[in-house]
């Protein structure tokens, strides 16, 4: 069967450039690959014919050859069954890593996995309360975290001597294994990808490094902190490997409830019960503040029970301002228990005493009951 014109296979036009060369055979390759094609033996013969015509095409000179003398100028060569020549395992090898380098695990001339690796992040859970979040707080933690080997600078190596490139890897931190078409890149199994061994560790930290040890932080909390916020501490993590850059650290703080208060964002919410009389005659209550001391707040006569006023700008501070929230008190009318017989007698003469006006609430509320159930009778 005669070869098809490698122009032909690749759909470019002979005076085509490298970079459409290059993109035609790319776009074919994946279309007709045998992984994408389980099975399939007319994708693995086009496959193979894509392969050959871009082998010749994207060199200069078997593309000039190729131009003159067509298919014959190949022949007796020592090209091997299907257009697979004795390089193929190279032009294959930099087709996958073009095509495939990230699934591989990355392109040819990448850089080596570096030998020093950065700490880990750290994090370190802190309650408060609400006070403290009102007033901000200077505290110390003690954190118990790997830091880098004084012995041996971070280095994993005994003092006199330093880490030797891997004979495994030549430095390069992996390995490449061929399987077939197939170019297969992994982490070097005899550095664990860090391309250095170590010949003689370091006797305080066996090679890694890092020695584990507790240290003691000062942390700065600011006023107005809200129950998750995240605090970070730079560079107060774990210590990175061989001498690597270190991790940060991280605080998540929670706010303990609180007894009285209640918070939204910048805003308390505070309940507080007053007595019948007040509600009715009217008067002052003394009510809790989250700074710790009290406001005379008024009461007008008449209040009813779940009323709620606000006292400007005596909420929590806004984080990173000067501007402070407002607080609400609901009052929770109290209804008298355990009266006396004095106290019983004056309400129920407050009772006789009490009428539409004294009552309006529920007096309209029963008038409409009556009105509603016997109609002819209402008025």
């Amino acid at each position: 069967m005669a070869k098809r014109d490698y122009y032909d296979v690749l759909g470019i036009k002979r005076g085509a450039g490298d970079s459409d060369i290059k993109s035609a055979f790319r776009r074919l390759a994946k279309e007709h690959h045998p992984d994408r094609n389980p099975g399939d033996a007319s994708a693995e013969q086009k496959f193979k014919e894509i392969n050959e015509a871009y082998e010749v095409l994207k060199d200069e000179q078997k593309r000039a050859a190729y131009d003159q003398f067509g298919h014959a100028a190949f022949e007796g060569g020592g090209r091997g069954p299907g257009g697979f020549g004795p390089d193929f395992s190279s032009s294959m090898s930099d087709i996958f890593d073009d095509l495939f380098g990230e699934f591989m695990g990355g392109r040819r001339g990448g850089r080596q996995r570096s030998a020093r690796e950065r700490g880990a992040d750290l994090r370190y859970n802190m309650e408060i309360t609400l006070a403290e979040a009102f007033v901000g707080k200077q505290a110390q933690i003690r954190v118990p975290t790997s830091v880098t080997c004084e012995t041996c600078s971070g280095s994993g190596a005994r003092a006199g001597s330093r880490p030797t490139t891997c004979q495994t890897c030549g430095g390069a931190g992996k390995v490449r294994a061929s399987q077939g078409f197939f170019t297969i890149e992994r982490t070097c199994p005899a550095c664990q990808g860090r391309g250095e061994t170590i010949d003689d560790p370091c006797p305080a930290c066996h090679g890694h490094g890092r020695v584990t040890k507790e240290r003691t932080l000062a942390v700065s909390i600011p006023p107005g902190v809200e129950d998750g916020t995240r605090i970070r501490l730079a560079g107060e993590g774990e210590a990175g490997q061989r001498g690597g850059p270190t991790g940060d650290l991280y605080i998540f703080l929670s706010i303990k409830p609180h007894e009285f208060f209640q918070r939204d964002g910048a805003d308390i919410f505070c309940r507080v019960p007053i007595a019948m009389t007040t509600a009715a005659l009217g008067g002052n209550v003394d009510v809790p503040t989250v700074e710790g001391n009290r406001v005379r707040m008024p009461v007008p006569s008449g209040t009813e029970n779940g009323k709620q006023f606000r006292l400007k700008g005596k909420g929590m501070p806004v984080l990173r301002s000067k501007v402070h929230g407002d607080m609400y008190i609901q009052v929770e009318v109290e209804t008298p228990k355990n009266l006396s017989r004095k106290q019983r007698e004056l309400l129920e003469e407050f009772e006789r005493e009490s009428n539409k006006e004294t009552n309006p609430a529920s007096s309209g509320f029963f008038a409409r009951v009556k009105e509603f159930f016997d109609p002819g009778k209402g008025g």
